[in-house]
C-alpha cells in the first residue's frame, strides 16, 4: 500500500456525504417498468383508442346497453396492469435476491454491499468471477486478467495492473485485485448491462412478431372493409343513428383487441410462476424460448453433481515425501487470494497449519484455459495444481492412475513440483483425490428431457473419462463413449457432426464451449446453456437460453436469461413447461382471436355488397364475442399443457383462423340473408337468428381449439352453452341482449346451417392438415 489510507476504503460517513450527493450505483435499482409507465401501456394503446371512439359514438347515436363492448377497454387495461403490477413485484424481489453482493472494504473492513450501495471513490474488491459493477481505477492486481467480451466482442482476457482502468459490465477472469469507483449510476460505461438484464421486458420474440404481423395485416384490411360498411349503412335507407350503430357493430369484432393483452398476461403469468420457484425469468420473451429448446448443456459439476466436494486421500507419488506433499498443498491454498470450490474442499481436509511458513514469492492463479493454477516458495521451489492429463507427461504412471479412478467418477488433481511456474520439467509428486455427490433428482430430470426430446450435452472442463462416468450413472444416453475436446476439430461444420454423435465432453475450453453453441446453431437447434462459472459466460451470452445458478459468478447471473435461485438442475424440466404451456395457450388465443376478425370482415363485405342492414348489434357481438372468445380465451390462455413447442406459428394460426371464420362468417350471413327474404319476420327477429347461428358456429370453433377435452375444459364449454342459451330464455336478460327468437321455422335454419357449417370447417380443418397436426 502507498501509506495514503486509501487501503481503508471509506469511512460511514464519507459513504453517507456521498449518498446524500447522489453519488451511489443507483442505476441498478431499475429491475422493471415503474407504475406510470405500466398504465400509459396498458390504457394508452391503438386499440383501446379506437374502441374509446366508437364506444363514445354508441353512446351519443345509439342505446348505452349497445356501448357494452366499450368494457372492453376497462378489462383490457386492468388485467394488463393487475398482471404487470404482479409480474414487477415478483421480479423486483427477485432481482434483488439475485444479484451478486459487490465486496468493498470500508473503515478497514472487507464487507459484501448491494450494487445499488456502491459510491464513488469506494474501494472495491474483486475476485475470480466477480463482475466489474462500477467504473474505477485500479490500485492493486495480483494475477489480474479482466474479461472485456461483453462490451468489445474480444474473447482474449486483457492483464491489468495498478493504475489501468476497469469498466462496468467487465469482469475478473483470473487473480484478484482492488479499484477506486470512479463512474456509478448512469455515469458507469455499461451500467445498462445488467440494468437491462433484469428488466421487465416485452422485447422481440418471435411469437410476438407473428402476432405484430397479423395485426399489420388486419389494419390494412379493416380500413377499406370498414369504409365499404359505413359507406352501405349510410345509404342503405336506414336512419342515421341505426346506421352509425350497424357501421360500429361491424367494426369492433374486426378488432382483436384482446390478443396482445391475452399474450402479455401469458408472458407474466408464466414469470410470476416460475418466480414462485425460485427461478428468475430476466426478459418476458425467454418464456417462449423455453418452449422452443430442444438441446440443453449442462457443466458436471453443480449440475449433475451437488456443489460442494469433499477430500478423500491425497496419494503421494513414489519418493516423495507425504510431509512435504502436505505442505506444499497447504502452502498453495495459502497463497490462492481467489480459492475456487475445489481448492476449498481441498482446504477443509487440511491442517491450515500444514504449510510450514513456507513464503510464496509469485503465484499463478488457476485459469480454466490452463487448468491448473501454481506458485513459486522462497527455499521450497515451484509447485503446480491442476488437471493430471495437462500437467503429467504420457509415460507418467501417476497419470495412467489418475485416468483410472476419474472412470470411477472421482475428481482427481495432480500436484507437480517443476524449476519453475512455465516450466516443463514437472515431476509429479501426489495425486488429490476428491469425491462428488450426485444430485438425487439428477437421473430423474434427465430422464424428463429424454422423454421431452429435448437433446442433453454434458460439456465440463474435467477429465472426460471421469465426466462419462458421472453422466452414465444418471443416465445421459452415449455416457460411455466421452469425448476428450482436445482432439475436436475446429471448423463449425466438423465440429457439428461430432455433436451429433455423442452426449459427453471433457476438457473443454470457455472458448470451445462458445463454438459448441455456434455448432449446434448450424443445425438448427434451439440451444439452452446452464453454468454457473466464469468460464461459462461467453456460452451463456450466445445460447438461446442462457440459464445460470444463483450460487454462480456475478458475471453468469448478469448475462443468463434465467437464474435458478436454488441451484436446483432439477428445477429445469418446471422452466421447460412453463415455456411449452405458454407458447401452446398463446396459440390458441390466436385462433379464437383470429377467426373472430375474419369471420366480421367477411359479414362486413357481405353486408356491404348485399346492402342489407347490418345483422348484429353492438351488444349481440359484444354477447358472442365474451362466450366463444373472451372469457374461454383468458381461462385457456392460463391453462395447464404439456404440448410441445412446434415451428410454424403463423402459418399454423392462419391454416385455423382463415377456414374457422369463413364458415361461421358465410352461415350467419345464410341465415341472416334468409331470414330477410321470409316477410314475415322482422329486424330484430332475423338479427336474433343471425346472432345464434354465429354463436352456435363459433362456439364449435372453440369446442376444436380447446382440445384435448379435460374434464374441466368440457367443463368450461358446457358453461359458455349453458350461458348462452339462459340469456336467450331469461325474459329480462333476452331484452337486454336484445334477442327475440319469434319464427320457429328461420331459426331451425339457422340451427341446421350451423350444424352444416361445423362439419365443412372438420373437412377443411382436415384439408389444411390443422386437424391432427
Amino acid at each position: 500500500m502507498d501509506g495514503t489510507g486509501f487501503d481503508r476504503g471509506l469511512s460511514a460517513a464519507e459513504v453517507a456525504e456521498r449518498m446524500a450527493r447522489g453519488l451511489a450505483n443507483v442505476s441498478a435499482q431499475q429491475h422493471s417498468r415503474t407504475l406510470a409507465q405500466i398504465l400509459r401501456a396498458n390504457v394508452l394503446t391503438r386499440f383501446n383508442a379506437i374502441i374509446g371512439v366508437l364506444c363514445a359514438l354508441v353512446l351519443v347515436f345509439g342505446d348505452p346497453i349497445d356501448a357494452l363492448f366499450g368494457l372492453i377497454i376497462v378489462v383490457n387495461s386492468a388485467v394488463g396492469v393487475v398482471q404487470e403490477l404482479r409480474a414487477k413485484q415478483t421480479l423486483d424481489r427477485l432481482a434483488v435476491l439475485g444479484e451478486a453482493p459487490v465486496r468493498v472494504r470500508r473503515d478497514g473492513a472487507e464487507i459484501p454491499i448491494r450494487p445499488r450501495d456502491v459510491v464513488v471513490d469506494d474501494l472495491v474488491l474483486l475476485a475470480a468471477g466477480e463482475t466489474v459493477p462500477v467504473d474505477g481505477v485500479l490500485r492493486t492486481a495480483e494475477g489480474l486478467e479482466i474479461d472485456e467480451s461483453l462490451l468489445t466482442g474480444e474473447a482474449d482476457h486483457v492483464p491489468k495492473q495498478p493504475g489501468d482502468d476497469v469498466r462496468s459490465g467487465s469482469f475478473a477472469a483470473v487473480g484478484t485485485g482492488a479499484f477506486t469507483a470512479t463512474g456509478v449510476g448512469s455515469q458507469a460505461y455499461a451500467a445498462r448491462l445488467v440494468a437491462d438484464a433484469s428488466r421487465f421486458d416485452l422485447a422481440h420474440s418471435e411469437l410476438r412478431a407473428g402476432i405484430d404481423r397479423f395485426l399489420k395485416l388486419i389494419t390494412w384490411v379493416i380500413i377499406p372493409v370498414a369504409a365499404l360498411l359505413v359507406v352501405r349503412q349510410f345509404t342503405s335507407g336506414e336512419s342515421v343513428p341505426d346506421a352509425v350503430v350497424g357501421s360500429v357493430a361491424g367494426v369492433v369484432p374486426m378488432i382483436p383487441e384482446g390478443l396482445v393483452l391475452m399474450t402479455s398476461v401469458a408472458f407474466a403469468v408464466g414469470v410470476i410462476r416460475l418466480g414462485r420457484r425460485n427461478c428468475l425469468v430476466q426478459e418476458l420473451p425467454a418464456v417462449e424460448v423455453l418452449a422452443r429448446v430442444d438441446t440443453l448443456c449442462v457443466d458436471k459439476t453443480g449440475t449433475l453433481t451437488e456443489p460442494g466436494m469433499r477430500l478423500r486421500e491425497i496419494r503421494p507419488s513414489a519418493g516423495a515425501e507425504p510431509q512435504t506433499v502436505t505442505a506444499a498443498l497447504a502452502a498453495l491454498l495459502a497463497a490462492d487470494r481467489s480459492p475456487n470450490p475445489t481448492m476449498r474442499a481441498i482446504a477443509a481436509g487440511l491442517d491450515p497449519t500444514a504449510d510450514r511458513g513456507w513464503r510464496a514469492v509469485q503465484t499463478l492463479p488457476f485459469s480454466s484455459a490452463r487448468k491448473y493454477s501454481g506458485a513459486a516458495f522462497d527455499g521450497n521451489g515451484s509447485w503446480l495444481l491442476g488437471a493430471p492429463d495437462v500437467l503429467l507427461g504420457t509415460d507418467d504412471p501417476a497419470r495412467d492412475e489418475a485416468q483410472r479412478l476419474g472412470g470411477q467418477g472421482l475428481r482427481v488433481l495432480a500436484l507437480a513440483r517443476t524449476s519453475t511456474l512455465d516450466g516443463d520439467d514437472r515431476e509429479a509428486a501426489a495425486l488429490v483425490v476428491l469425491e462428488q455427490r450426485l444430485r438425487p433428482s439428477a437421473s430423474r430430470t434427465v430422464r424428463y428431457f429424454a422423454a421431452q426430446d429435448v437433446g442433453v450435452k454434458v460439456i465440463s472442463g474435467d477429465n472426460a473419462v471421469s465426466v462419462g462416468a458421472i453422466a452414465g450413472q444418471v443416465g445421459v444416453p452415449g455416457a460411455e463413449d466421452p469425448v476428450d475436446a482436445r482432439s475436436l476439430p475446429e471448423g463449425t461444420a466438423e465440429l457439428a457432426e461430432v455433436l451429433a454423435g455423442h452426449s459427453v465432453f471433457g476438457r473443454v475450453t470457455p472458448e470451445q464451449k462458445r463454438a459448441f453453441v455456434g455448432a449446434l446453431h448450424s443445425r438448427g437447434h434451439t440451444v439452452a446453456m446452464t453454468g454457473d462459472g466464469v468460464n461459462d459466460v461467453l456460452a451463456l451470452k450466445d445460447a438461446d437460453l442462457g440459464i445460470a445458478m444463483g450460487s454462480g459468478s456475478g458475471a453468469t447471473r448478469a448475462v443468463a436469461k434465467v437464474v435458478l435461485l436454488d441451484d436446483d438442475f432439477a428445477g429445469l424440466p418446471r422452466v421447460l413447461a412453463e415455456g411449452r404451456r405458454v407458447l401452446a395457450n398463446i396459440e390458441r388465443v390466436a385462433n379464437l382471436f383470429l377467426t373472430k376478425t375474419v369471420y366480421s370482415v367477411l359479414l362486413a363485405i357481405l353486408v356491404g355488397l348485399a346492402h342489407l342492414p347490418f345483422p348484429y348489434l353492438p351488444r349481440h357481438i359484444t354477447l358472442v364475442g365474451t362466450l366463444t372468445i373472451g372469457v374461454p380465451g383468458f381461462f385457456l390462455a392460463l391453462a395447464p399443457s404439456n404440448e410441445r413447442a412446434r415451428p410454424g406459428f403463423v402459418p399454423r394460426v392462419l391454416r385455423f383462423a382463415i377456414p374457422a371464420g369463413l364458415v361461421c362468417g358465410l352461415a350467419a350471413f345464410a341465415a341472416y340473408a334468409i331470414a330477410r327474404a321470409n316477410t314475415g319476420s322482422d329486424l330484430a327477429a332475423d338479427r336474433s337468428t343471425a346472432t345464434l347461428t354465429l354463436f352456435l358456429a363459433s362456439f364449435f370453433a372453440l369446442a376444436l381449439v380447446a382440445r384435448p377435452w379435460t374434464r374441466w375444459r368440457l367443463g368450461l364449454l358446457i358453461a359458455m352453452g349453458a350461458a348462452f342459451a339462459m340469456v336467450a330464455a331469461i325474459p329480462a336478460a333476452a331484452r337486454v341482449a336484445a334477442l327475440t327468437f319469434t319464427d320457429p321455422r328461420n331459426d331451425a335454419i339457422g340451427v341446421g346451417l350451423a350444424a352444416a357449417a361445423s362439419a365443412i370447417l372438420v373437412v377443411l380443418l382436415r384439408r389444411t392438415h390443422w386437424l391432427g397436426s
